[in-house]
């Protein structure tokens, strides 16, 4: 007998062949109308859920499906997941670690290198013809300058090996120092962010981060400091930035994540010291690919009776 899928997200889409012999799959994230009627007719039914970090699976959703056994989500982050649900009725939830990591760091280090050259801008200063009247103004080097990233987990550790590479000095801080690795460890946040020039987000969204970056940290990090985020836009008192950029309080912003994606606010749109990007960090065919295929290997794991291979809880 078929198990019954609810795809939430498309971005299986492409993945799916090996489960269509064993899954009657339904789409549920086309028509809100259509969805409705889908949960109506086989929400008792459904065992597994497909999803991604944006969509996430509600609490309400699950309430609709009582049969609910398994989410595989594709993306690191879980926060759009109700995980207390998800725990109290014994759902296991699985990500797509690691297959992201390099991607992510590579981004992380691209808007770093785009900010202190100001690429976007030198871009448009040739396409404009400006340049026929005279040079740009001087940019800054990452050599030599100190880089704080707040997560020193899987992405950041990627992260902080590229910048040595660039010839920067790196720390970090976390919620426990980390044994045998060569980086000056921060208990407190801000004390960190007013000792880099740096400052470069890579840890999980969610309640426990939600604003970590405030108002302080920014005040902290100073009128020479850079801020860079790669991880969630909920981990930054977005209200805040704005202040900071539009009062020219910190040295700039390097932003892949907003608090509303994928509205950004205008001052961040119009500011010439920010470089925005689509939450794109894993957006590149490899990862993207290599992030289906394993949720799609640990649906088969979890429809063979074996362990899964990502669990989270």
């Amino acid at each position: 007998m078929k198990e019954h899928l609810l795809l939430m997200a498309g971005n299986l889409e492409g993945h799916l062949e090996p489960l269509e012999e064993r899954c009657h799959i339904h789409r549920c994230y086309d028509d809100a109308g259509s969805s409705r009627v889908l949960l109506s007719e086989f929400g008792e039914r459904i065992r597994v859920v497909g999803t991604n970090g944006h969509i996430g699976c509600s609490a309400q959703m699950m309430e609709q499906l009582p049969r609910l056994e398994m989410i595989g989500c594709f993306g690191v982050g879980i926060d759009a997941i109700d995980v207390g649900v998800a725990k109290k009725r014994g759902i296991s939830v699985t990500n797509t670690p690691e297959v992201l990591n390099d991607a992510v760091a590579e981004l992380a280090l691209g808007l770093m290198i785009a900010l202190s050259r100001r690429i976007p801008q030198s871009d448009r200063y040739v396409r404009s013809g400006y340049w026929e009247s005279g040079e740009m103004p001087l940019t800054c080097e990452l050599s030599g300058r100190t880089a704080g990233i707040v997560g020193l987990g899987r992405i950041g550790k990627e992260l902080a090996v590229r910048l040595q590479c660039m010839k920067m000095r790196v720390v970090y801080h976390g919620r426990n120092r980390q044994p045998n690795l060569p980086f000056e460890y921060f208990a407190e946040l801000e004390e960190m962010a007013a000792a880099v020039d740096w400052l470069v987000v890579c840890l999980p969204g969610g309640e426990q981060t939600d604003r970590l970056i405030s108002g302080t940290v920014l005040d902290a990090l100073g009128p020479q400091g850079c801020l860079v985020n790669v991880a969630r836009g909920s981990v930054v008192d977005e209200e805040a930035l704005c202040r900071h950029v539009a009062e020219q309080s910190i040295g700039g912003a390097a932003l892949d994540v907003f608090a509303a994606e994928p509205c950004v606010p205008e001052v961040l749109r119009d500011a010439q010291n920010v470089i925005l990007s689509p939450h794109a960090a894993s957006a590149t065919g490899k990862a993207r690919h290599d992030m289906g295929e394993l949720v799609v290997r640990n649906i088969t794991a979890y429809l063979d009776g074996r362990p899964l291979l990502t669990r989270v809880i």
